[in-house]
């Protein structure tokens, strides 16, 4: 935990929505206006958007790409050839040097006709070594790298291990000086490194010296590296296969002695952590948009088969069953669409921390848009459940509907799972308190640093605390919004302030252990989701309003949302349970695993002796 602690941005820069919607304080006017694309940039955009798809649509079949696992060559060259490998890499490098904006909607796009492609794209980009390399590189170093990425030099984030997956503190992949010091070798193997196989450039991390301490003690470390993967030492161990994205290179990458220069370690030593968190804060936003796009093609599907499918006597889209699922589809796409437009207006705007927001917008969505796909596949039935090879085979339209499925379940593991989101935003939902008052909970902090504590808290909480309950958030408050967006304004400020209460008691009750009740902290982290969700859907809708760029039964849709919203916030804040406790989860876990429910394994095959690995 300490190294994860150690990773953390530990101060903000700029004022954060999320943050304070946490901490009791609605601030709408964090974003509203909303921060519409301008319309020279929305130009720039559409442009490549189109031309992007035209030529994908001429020369790449997702369904073939099923079956060879192989991005063509050729497609890849055009890609490049096209700047789609140095889309956010600014022009001076060779790049395109477009807007945040800009690059989700063109991933946004691509992953509409191709999940692959985008999958490439995105983890040479988001989280790949163009990004950090932007932020953190060294003069130098984007001369050196950077125009090589924006030609095409595919790039790729080596971080898991077979041992570390959300705790860092294992790793086990080591990098040491050499005798001269003018090189870094660095041992060890990364998993599921996406684009690794494939990789010319990777960032990697490891294990460096630890840091001595004043007081002796030594400090694990864990920096950055820029790795070329012509380096004598590197290799490919195993190219993986997963459950969909059949065209994306992920693999067991295995560093040998691999000798790299001592100027090619990333920022500073002991930093890479951080480096990542920082570069995850805007990676985060692609998988927002990605999902985004896969959830309009799933609206559009659910309509033309609402409207051509026939049963009863007419279109199962007139039979109530039906109607609802699609409206789930319609519903879902809209506030996805919302809150991936607001994170990437809030990036390219650059005046709020977003590291909450971003986190948020990942776990908001991919959970969202799980569950329209599921209600696509559901609507078509056997069809939707039928491979679109099978579809096209036998003649029928071939909606890639359980393709979507198989392509869309990784969404909620990478980039952090969404429990690792959870655990995160609260973290991060908290840290004003810790700030205030995290010595009283430190069993390692000194007296004075406790009493220093007591001061300082005393002095904010008593005029933070009261407020909360003296919170008015009734009419004519937001009375200027209009009649139902001004009721949905005064909620969002009402909860945040219940939420806030219900937070600091959970934090006061339970001390340190609050970490260890990760169902409290999960369910704090999903009332403000919807909190969040929901103020983006009106930043938006009203913007929009006040433009007069409403479209036709857009206040429908987007009341619908607001009370979808509002009704998963009431449900999640109402199962928050903050009083300390063992928990019941914990207990009948524990008898599990001490075989005492072995019963329930009666009667089926030796599932976990016939899949054990062969030694």
């Amino acid at each position: 935990m300490q190294v994860a602690e150690d990773a953390r941005e530990d101060s903000w820069k700029h004022k954060s929505f999320c943050e304070e919607l946490f901490s009791g304080k609605f601030n709408f006017g964090l974003i509203y206006p909303f921060p519409e694309q301008s319309q020279d940039d929305k130009k720039i955009g559409s442009e490549h958007v189109a031309k992007v798809l035209k030529f994908l649509e001429d020369n790449l079949d997702p369904l073939t790409l099923e079956q060879t696992r192989e991005i063509p060559p050729t497609v890849i060259k055009g890609l490049a050839e096209m700047g789609m490998f140095g889309i956010k890499i600014p022009k001076e490098y060779g790049g395109l040097g477009l807007s945040q904006t800009n690059y989700n909607r063109i991933i946004h796009a691509v992953g509409s006709y191709c999940a692959s492609t985008a999958v490439l794209l995105s983890a040479h980009q988001s989280i790949g070594v163009p990004q950090p390399l932007k932020i953190f590189g060294t003069p130098e170093q984007k001369k050196r790298f950077l125009p090589r990425l924006a030609k095409g030099a595919i790039s790729a984030f080596a971080l898991t291990e077979l041992e570390v997956g959300s705790d860092p503190a294992q790793m086990k992949t080591t990098a040491t000086l050499s005798e001269d010091g003018k090189h870094w070798i660095i041992n060890g193997t990364k998993l599921w490194c996406t684009n690794g196989p494939v990789a010319e450039i990777i960032i990697v991390m490891a294990v460096t010296p630890p840091k001595k301490l004043p007081d002796g003690r030594e400090k694990k470390q864990i920096s950055a590296f820029i790795v070329e993967s012509n380096s004598p030492g590197f290799s490919v161990l195993y190219r993986c296969d997963f459950m969909g994205l059949k065209g994306i290179q992920n693999g067991l990458l295995k560093f040998d002695n691999v000798k790299i220069p001592r100027e090619n370690l990333l920022w500073d030593e002991g930093k890479g952590l951080k480096l990542a968190l920082v570069t995850l804060n805007t990676g985060r936003l692609t998988l927002p948009a990605a999902v985004a796009g896969g959830s309009r093609v799933c609206f559009e599907i659910s309509r033309t088969w609402c409207k051509e499918r026939s049963q009863w006597g007419g279109p199962i889209g007139d039979h109530e069953s039906s109607a609802a699922r699609l409206l789930v589809a319609a519903g879902g796409t809209y506030a996805l669409d919302a809150v991936a437009k607001l994170t990437s207006g809030l990036a390219d705007r650059g005046q709020t921390d977003i590291r909450i927001e971003a986190s948020v917008a990942k776990l908001f969505s991919t959970g969202l848009s799980w569950k329209i796909i599921d209600n696509t596949l559901q609507l078509r039935g056997g069809r939707g459940y039928e491979t679109a090879l099978s579809l096209k085979g036998r003649g029928e339209d071939y909606y890639p509907i359980e393709k979507l499925m198989r392509d869309s379940r990784i969404n909620s593991i990478i980039e952090g799972t969404s429990n690792i989101q959870r655990l995160f935003v609260s973290r991060e939902a908290l840290d004003r308190h810790l700030r205030l008052a995290g010595a009283l909970f430190n069993p390692k902090a000194s007296i004075g640093e406790k009493l220093t504590a007591v001061v300082k808290a005393s002095g904010y909480y008593a005029f933070w605390y009261p407020r909360l309950w003296l919170n008015f958030a009734f009419w004519p408050r937001y009375a200027w919004a209009g009649g139902w967006e001004g009721c949905y304004l005064r909620y969002v400020h009402k909860m945040s302030a219940r939420l806030a209460r219900k937070m600091f008691h959970a934090m006061v009750l339970n001390g340190p252990k609050l970490e260890k009740k990760q169902l409290t902290l999960g369910r704090i982290v999903d009332t403000g989701s919807n909190l969040f969700v929901m103020a983006a859907v009106l930043s938006r809708y009203m913007t929009r309003k006040k433009n007069g760029l409403l479209n036709p039964s857009e206040d429908i849709v987007a009341r619908r949302v607001c009370a979808s919203l509002k009704a998963a916030t009431c449900s999640s804040y109402n199962k928050i349970r903050i009083m300390p406790g063992k928990s019941p989860v914990l207990s009948l876990s524990k008898k599990i695993m001490a075989g005492e429910l072995d019963w329930l394994s009666e009667d089926i095959a030796d599932v976990i002796r016939l899949s054990r690995a062969k030694k």
